[in-house]
Order: C-alpha cells, then structure tokens, then sequence
C-alpha cells in the first residue's frame, strides 16, 4: 500500500478549517514551510494543546481551559439577566460590541431535527435546570434570524414564560447605515412588521 505524502496529508488536513478549499489549503502549507517553519512549529504545539485542554465551562458552556470560564466566575455580572447564544462565536460578538454585563448560556447549534439536533443536544435541560433556580428575571434570546434560529428563539421563549421569566428578543432588520433600495424583500418585510413608536 502506497503511503500519501506528508505535503498532501498537511493540505489535506487544513481542509478542516472553514472557508479553506484545495487552493487556499496548499498556500497556507507551502508559507509554512518555504517560509516560516518556527510559525509552524508554534502553531502546531499550541493547537495540539488548545485541543487537549479547552473544553466547556461547566455554567454556560462557552469555551474554556477551566472549570468555569471568566464571565461565569466574575461577581460584577448580574445574574437576572441571562443572553441564550447559538455558538461562542456570537458571545464573543456581543462581548466586543455591547456593554452588556449579564450571563450568558451557550447552545452550540440551535433546534435542527433534520440534523439531529433537538433540545437534549442543545443542552436545553440544562438550561431549564439554571432558569428553575430563580435567579433571572429576563431571558434575551439572541438566536441568528434564520428558520432554524426562529424556531429555536420561539422554543426559549415558551421555556422562560413557564416559568415566570420574560423572554426579549434581539432586534434585527435594516442596519444602521443601510438604504432601504439595497435591503433584501425578508429583512425589509421583518423591520417594517417590528416596527416600534418613537418616543421623546
């Protein structure tokens, strides 16, 4: 049996980050070793680390090293208000560009039965577990405004109002800056349904 070659076995094992096809893959192998092999070496030590070490944190199941992540450790953050997140990436999102000072549960995906992903795997038992604990007073649903994520936003809001909790939902529709001529018919339908009165 023919052993592939380590240059193809490399390429074909970046192919496993996203957005990295055939060619950008290739690229990424020949700089590392035509010209930056200690950059190699670094990465792959701290990955095969970062592989070995990160797992979940034990409260809202965001990405850690510890136990318990930072936010869920901090005492400056106010347990009444607990944000429910598809994937780390949107906590970090709304770390970056809010003041928000609450909690946080991740779900890692949202409500796909196609792809098996129903409540058990979202972790919603757990969830439904930290709102019986009679801590948070406000839910803020911060699901992607797609089927899925609609579907999922509605599944948390009927969770929270059985048990006394108000559920919010993140605002979504024409961004700040867009002209309403380039706005798609979806998302231009959806502002102008939630439309809210001004007031002074």
């Amino acid at each position: 049996m023919t052993q592939v070659p380590l240059l193809d076995q490399l390429i074909d094992a970046l192919r496993c980050l996203p957005g990295v096809g055939q060619k950008t893959a290739q690229r990424m192998a020949l700089q590392v070793l035509e010209r930056n092999r200690e950059g190699g070496r670094r990465l792959a030590r701290v990955l095969g680390e970062a592989v070995e070490r990160i797992g979940h944190c034990g409260r809202c199941r965001t990405l850690t090293e510890d136990p318990e992540c930072a936010i869920c450790r901090s005492g400056q953050r106010d347990d009444a208000l607990l944000c429910v997140v598809e994937t780390p990436s949107d906590l970090a999102a709304i770390e970056t560009a809010t003041g928000y000072r609450g909690r946080y549960f991740v779900m890692h995906g949202r409500l796909s039965p196609l792809d098996g992903l129903g409540p058990r795997e979202l972790g919603l038992d757990e969830l439904a577990r930290r709102l019986d604990a009679g801590e948070v007073r406000e839910m803020i649903i911060a699901t992607n405004p797609t089927v899925e994520g609609e579907a999922t936003a509605h599944y948390l809001a009927q969770l929270a109002r059985g048990r006394g909790i108000r559920p919010s939902r993140l605002a979504h529709g024409v961004p700040l800056g867009g002209e309403l001529e380039y706005i798609d018919r979806g998302t231009l339908a959806h502002a102008f349904g939630m439309r809210s009165e001004i007031t002074d």
